[in-house]
């Protein structure tokens, strides 16, 4: 079992930036493949980026290749996302996924089988 708790949410203004943090309980953490997702109201959830049980191999969304950065840090249980060049398109709650299933950085939310209670990103414009 792994338990999920998102952080680092907020309010900002176009083209600032904002850090997700997800701690994760658990003895397996590092085996794990570790995901961002994120729901806006009205729409479904949608992937953003996944990072591999190493950290060395990572996949992203193109609506935010080369604005969002995710990595882990096995040592403390954690995963980040940093966001950057934010817009109002990336309002939605971000929500941490952790993958036992599959060994490679997935985008597809069937495949996460646990899940963190979600953090509000707002942008304004």
């Amino acid at each position: 079992q792994v338990q999920l708790v998102e952080s680092g949410g907020g309010l900002v203004q176009a083209g600032g930036s904002l850090r997700l943090s997800c701690a994760a309980s658990g003895h397996t953490f590092s085996s794990y493949v570790m995901a961002w997702f994120r729901q806006a109201p009205g729409k479904e959830r949608e992937f953003v980026a996944a990072i591999s049980w190493s950290g060395s191999s990572t996949n992203y969304a193109d609506s935010v290749k080369g604005r969002f950065t995710i990595s882990r840090d096995n040592a403390w249980n954690m995963v980040y996302l940093q966001m950057n060049s934010l817009t109002s398109e990336d309002t939605a709650v971000y929500y941490c996924a952790a993958n036992s299933n599959t060994g490679w950085t997935t985008p597809l939310p069937t495949e996460y089988d646990y899940w963190g209670q979600g953090t509000q990103v707002t942008v304004s414009s």
